[in-house]
């Protein structure tokens, strides 16, 4: 991994200097655009809209545009902000991490310490750890100040940026201040159906179909050129895209009725297992008694 950002965590008098690494990365196949006719590749051209020309990326600026007037701000002019120069992620505060919502995690950072400060990192680490609580700090990065979220991951410190409030949606939906009936009976099945389909999350048990199934078309295309015809169709459901809604009751007596098939079909499938293992054991002690007969016999002959 290549680090994007110096700096140091700071609280109270307790300095430690890390670095940042982005702790996620896509797995999407990258695609661009090409030109249909011959595969050339499409570029995109930085043009100025009032003199038509190409501007070079070392002359361009920032700008404000309110609709009515446009504020040009230089490289100088952003230099100038205080949260640019700052390379400090400073905690503010120490809160429980259950107070952390869920929506307003943003991006994730692993901090790597230096060797001379590992053991300001690690007390710091095991002060989160022993107080099951999140720091909140504040620093910036990319001209942006940021809030975050810092906490353990492990045996690393994981820093997660935070949306600001006004970043945050509210929902305004007038459709949910009607309030549908919903009987004792619909809840007893929708809890049914709850713990039939309750399991611990296994991230890894988890696939990008698509992303999988993208990666085996350029492969094919690779091997066999562009004139491979494929079937291949993404995102469809069983009953098609167009499926009616179905009575809430019918469908989830539909659901529990599935998942008690496939329960029986399992349950079968172990006893089924379970009852050819015993009959091989049975044979086998059988083997030997039948031996045993004709040597009585012979000695009743004999005498």
């Amino acid at each position: 991994m290549r680090s994007i950002w110096k700096g140091a965590i700071s609280f109270g008098l307790v300095s430690v200097p890390v670095k940042v690494y982005s702790a996620t990365e896509s797995h999407d196949v990258p695609l661009h655009q090409v030109h249909a006719k011959d595969g050339g590749r499409i570029r995109y051209q930085r043009r100025c809209e009032v003199c038509g020309k190409v501007v070079d990326y070392g002359d361009i600026d920032k700008a404000y545009d309110d609709g009515q007037q446009t504020v040009v701000l230089t490289d100088k002019d952003l230099a100038s902000l205080p949260a640019e120069r700052n390379h400090e992620i400073e905690v503010v505060e120490f809160v429980p991490a259950s107070q952390v919502d869920l929506l307003r995690l943003d991006k994730s950072y692993y901090l790597e310490p230096e060797e001379k400060t590992l053991k300001q990192y690690t007390l710091l680490r095991r002060a989160l750890e022993d107080s099951d609580r999140t720091a909140i700090v504040r620093f910036a990065l990319r001209q942006k100040t940021r809030l975050a979220a810092l906490r353990v991951r492990g045996d690393v410190l994981l820093l997660q940026t935070l949306l600001w409030d006004d970043e945050v949606r509210a929902p305004a939906f007038d459709v949910l201040k009607q309030v549908p009936r919903i009987s004792q009976k619909e809840r007893d099945m929708a809890a049914q159906l709850v713990d039939s389909l309750a399991g611990d999350f296994d991230s890894a048990s988890f696939t990008d179909d698509y992303q999988e199934q993208l990666r085996t078309l350029v492969e094919a295309k690779i091997k066999e050129g562009d004139a491979l015809d494929t079937d291949a169709t993404f995102g469809e459901t069983e009953d098609g895209d167009d499926a009616e809604v179905v009575d809430l009751m019918e469908a989830l007596k539909k659901s529990l009725d599935r998942k008690k098939s496939a329960t029986t079909q399992k349950t079968a499938a172990k006893k089924a297992g379970t009852k050819k293992a015993p009959a091989k054991k049975t044979a086998a002690k059988k083997k030997p008694a039948a031996k045993k007969t004709p040597a009585k016999r012979a000695a009743r002959k004999t005498g």
